[in-house]
């Protein structure tokens, strides 16, 4: 996945509860300073969402506005990327224990935390068990996909996955080549078509075939890591953003200012973002990444 990075950033790794985790950082030319003094920068953390394909690749368009202000982490989650791929049901703990672990070992906390969709929420349960790890929270469509008792785990999708032997076979045929992912971004994430670069789909492809990948994805795609993010995030104290793409066919606008609406006190902005779906870092980068930088510097 090192050839889907921008310039200048490299591959490195720390080692977690559940296996490698793999990170890439500003290493060498133009981010001198990152890659030479990054103890003199501060941390900004940068996490992906959980689907087919997943990857750091999804923030690779923003976080370069930031490599050379900010000590950059954007890893591959566990079961994701070129990160460890253990052969597991894969549950909400898991996850929730590898992102407590990175933050801890690489991102001397606390820490800003960019996260997207089902990891965001899953960001949200954590900065709730240990906020002394969180500086400030930016979230994309934060979700735990049953929110306010809608049940993921009761669709079509879900059930099928949860089939054994036709789960892998519809990992291989809908999710681990190039037709089924370009499918999928267009049918699913984006709103514009016309914004899926063949480098996009290749990423998201490079990714769904590494070996073992589809033990994290089926997890995924059954339900197994959903939950009602509406029971938690009145908990949560860490400041925060939320933007949310208006065309987001997952979760809904309204969903995200209802979730929103329950705790004001720490959301103190809730950004919509116009024809843009569940990935607005993906098809408007440069929208999202001034967001980010007013953020940053409002909250300061």
């Amino acid at each position: 996945m090192l050839q889907f990075q921008p310039p200048g950033f490299g591959q490195r790794s720390v080692t977690t509860s559940l296996g490698t985790m793999v990170y890439y950082t500003p290493v060498t030319m133009p981010w001198a300073i990152a890659a030479n003094n990054p103890v003199e920068l501060p941390s900004l953390v940068f996490l992906h969402s959980l689907g087919g394909g997943s990857s750091a690749y999804e923030w690779s368009k923003v976080y370069p506005a930031f490599a050379a202000s900010h000590r950059v982490l954007a890893p591959d989650l566990i079961g994701w990327g070129q990160s460890a791929h253990p052969v597991k049901d894969y549950q909400v703990d898991d996850y929730l224990t590898m992102l407590a672990e990175f933050i801890q070992q690489v991102a001397q906390p606390p820490v800003p935390v960019v996260a997207s969709s089902l990891t965001a929420g899953l960001i949200i349960r954590l900065a709730i068990q240990q906020p002394e790890l969180f500086q400030t929270l930016f979230l994309v469509g934060p979700s735990g996909l049953n929110d306010f008792g809608l049940d993921y785990g009761r669709g079509l999708a879900a059930r099928v996955a949860g089939i054994p032997l036709l789960d892998r076979l519809i990992y291989t045929l809908g999710a681990a080549n190039e037709l089924a992912v370009r499918n999928f971004l267009q049918q699913f994430l984006f709103a514009e078509p016309n914004r899926i670069s063949a480098e996009l789909v290749a990423a998201y492809v490079a990714s769904a075939q590494q070996p073992n990948a589809e033990y994290a994805a089926l997890a995924s795609l059954r339900g197994d890591l959903c939950f009602d993010l509406a029971l938690y995030i009145a908990q949560l104290t860490v400041p925060t953003m939320i933007v949310w793409g208006e065309q987001s066919k997952f979760t809904g606008v309204k969903i995200g200012r209802q979730l929103a609406g329950l705790n004001p006190q720490a959301i103190k902005t809730f950004q919509p973002l116009s024809n843009v779906g569940v990935l607005p870092h993906l098809e408007l980068p440069g929208v999202v990444v001034g967001l980010l930088q007013r953020y940053l510097r409002l909250s300061s």
